[in-house]
Parts: C-alpha cells; sequence; structure tokens
C-alpha cells in the first residue's frame, strides 16, 4: 500500500512541477490547426467518393 501512496505523491509532483503545459493560446491555435485539417481531409474524402460512386455507376450502366 505504501507503494502506491509514494506512486501517486510522485506522480502528482512530476504533473505539477516537471511538466511543462501549453498555454492557453498555444491550444486554441492546435485546435483550429487540427479542426482546418480535418476538413481539408473530409473534402478530400468526399470528393474521392463522388469519383468512386460516379466510376461505379458508370461500370454498372455498362453492364
Amino acid at each position: 500500500m505504501e507503494q502506491i501512496k509514494l506512486y501517486i505523491k510522485e506522480s502528482y509532483n512530476e504533473l505539477v512541477h516537471k511538466v511543462t503545459w501549453p498555454s492557453w493560446q498555444d491550444l486554441q491555435q492546435s485546435t483550429v490547426l487540427v479542426i482546418i485539417g480535418t476538413l481539408i481531409l473530409a473534402a478530400i474524402l468526399f470528393v474521392m467518393d463522388l469519383f468512386s460512386n460516379g466510376v461505379t455507376d458508370f461500370i454498372y450502366q455498362l453492364g
């Protein structure tokens, strides 16, 4: 039981005193970057889906 207490105490100490946390502005910038990247990727996948759907429909119409 003593080992668990020591582990929790050391973990807390490391999180509070040794970890460098990003600033609020850095978090906001990273969030905006992730949202923009996600939207771009979603748009690319949407266009690829439309294209593959068109190709599939064309192939089925031939047969």
